[in-house]
């Protein structure tokens, strides 16, 4: 799907795409949402970019890089979005193409995200497609915050999962923290390899910039440092707590195996007696005593119950 923007009487504007509006039009921006192969070669006929380096963030294993070419610059970065699998809502990344030329700013994504749809409904303060470079680096400085918010909704969830493992352990919660864990490591990878093409662009002067677009740069390198250490931190945090679980888990494991050791020892001594006393000899002692029957299972049970006490006493003292 292509889309086309404008910044009209101070407002930005949807035009409507025709043949003429596709040409390349000064102080455009053209939103490419999964767009269809013959789209794509539009593009890259009307605007002179390389078709593949279009096609770069249609690639969902694509990694964030800087590409400089003969008029155009493209910025491709990892931005966080969420998927709902069974009911339950899912982190991960994708990659995010801002290309620069002449005329217009290209954005290249798989996806309509909230990234792209703040800037189209026009609820970016100052945001403007007739200041290119402050519109691409406002693009970058929304990406690095969604990234702190999706960071925030993890730390919510990880917390809402370890107050059900607080009252029920079961393999769910440990699955859903793993999940988190899954989640985490996506976000942190990509947040430094955004980094790295922030430093780049930061020392590249290919994107000319005056001094406020310098300070929004440097607002957005920032603002992606705090996201990479919050993910960290919230990563070493998860970790911590699925190992602690894992312990607690196995010990009570450890704990109903002693349990059933404990009953089994007790419950075999009265085995052992009965089965003594069970042989099949006449002079069997109590054997023909009229309380036989019961005085061997008293003894049975006292010395269950001797045996019962013993193993009490030195777990006590263990």
């Amino acid at each position: 799907m292509i889309r086309i923007f404008r910044t009209i009487d101070g407002s930005v504007q949807q035009i409507h795409q025709t043949d003429e509006h596709v040409r390349p039009e000064r102080d455009s921006w053209v939103a490419l949402t999964d767009p269809s192969p013959d789209e794509l070669e539009l593009i890259a006929s009307v605007h002179h970019i390389d078709i593949d380096d279009l096609k770069t963030a249609l690639d969902e294993e694509e990694r964030s890089r800087l590409v400089v070419e003969e008029g155009y610059t493209m910025i491709v970065q990892d931005i966080p979005v969420t998927e709902i699998r069974n009911g339950k809502e899912y982190f991960y990344t994708i990659p995010f193409a801002i290309i620069r030329t002449e005329d217009a700013v290209i954005t290249v994504c798989l996806e309509d995200t909230s990234i792209l749809t703040v800037f189209m409904d026009g609820r970016v303060r100052d945001f403007r497609t007739d200041t290119p470079v402050k519109f691409i680096f406002q693009m970058l400085y929304r990406n690095a915050s969604m990234y702190l918010q999706y960071l925030r909704i993890i730390d919510k969830k990880s917390d809402e999962v370890e107050k059900k493992l607080h009252i029920s352990q079961r393999n769910q919660e440990l699955i859903d923290m793993l999940e988190l864990e899954k989640s985490l490591v996506y976000i942190t990878t990509s947040l430094r390899g955004n980094e790295l093409v922030l430093e780049r662009l930061l020392k590249n002067e290919s994107i000319p910039r005056n001094d406020q677009e310098k300070e929004l740069l440097d607002d957005v390198i920032i603002e992606n440092k705090q996201a990479i250490e919050m993910a960290k931190i919230y990563s070493d945090i998860l970790s911590g707590t699925m190992d602690a679980y894992a312990s607690v888990i196995s010990n009570n494991l450890n704990i109903v195996m002693k349990f059933l050791a404990v009953i089994t020892i007790v419950l075999t001594i009265p085995t052992i007696v009965t089965g003594a006393f069970g042989m099949n000899f006449d002079r069997i002692p109590l054997g023909h005593h009229p309380y036989g029957f019961w005085i061997i299972l008293g003894i049975s049970l006292l010395l269950a119950l001797i045996a019962g006490w013993l193993i009490g006493k030195y777990q006590k003292l263990n």
